[in-house]
């Protein structure tokens, strides 16, 4: 009985301390960033119609379900992200573009718009992204923002934290992409 009593607790710690799920992708809960633990704090699926575009998870210093404190919080954060099914860079751009522009006014725009485009040229380089490709988007408070697909680093690193909060507004701002994937990011059910 008691073998079987440790067997159970053990396999409940296994269930508590396994990563995160989304649509198949599983994303670590810890992960390391500018020699910082991150937390995993939530994680999604961004959806358009009937297709599943991509899984994504945010990873902070601790977790908040406040998109506010996010914004505002220090240190290194991660955005990962995963494609279900194969996008061009040129799609995946113009989201993103289409993204910042909805929760940014146009002067906010303008004192974005040299990086955005670093970022924008850096990706459409890339060309296309498959099913399976991982984005991974880092805060490194030492050097800027920094774009790795597919575990190399592409790009040169872009400067500013307003930039970086610009990028994660897009999932957390007053007009979020998608309304549940938000909700998923700051750790609260759909």
């Amino acid at each position: 009985m008691k073998k079987l009593l440790m067997a159970a607790i053990a396999a409940l710690f296994c269930q508590l301390a396994s990563a995160v799920e989304v649509a198949g992708v599983k994303f670590d809960d810890k992960t390391s960033v500018a020699n910082s633990e991150l937390v995993v704090n939530g994680a999604g699926l961004r959806k358009k119609v009937f297709f599943q575009v991509y899984a994504m998870a945010l990873y902070l210093p601790e977790k908040s379900g406040d998109a506010e404190a996010v914004l505002a919080s220090k240190g290194g954060k991660r955005i990962a992200i995963t494609l279900l099914r194969d996008l061009t860079a040129k799609q995946f751009v113009e989201a993103l573009q289409e993204g910042m522009a909805n929760n940014h006014s146009e002067a906010e725009m303008a004192a974005l718009k040299d990086r955005l485009k670093q970022l924008s040229d850096t990706m459409l380089a890339i060309g296309e992204a498959k099913t399976g490709t991982t984005i991974v988007i880092d805060w490194l408070p030492d050097s800027g923002t920094r774009l790795t697909v597919n575990g190399q680093v592409k790009g040169k690193d872009i400067a500013g934290e307003d930039f970086y909060k610009a990028l994660l507004k897009i999932w957390l701002g007053n007009k979020p992409v998608q309304d549940d994937l938000k909700q998923a990011l700051l750790g609260k059910p759909s």
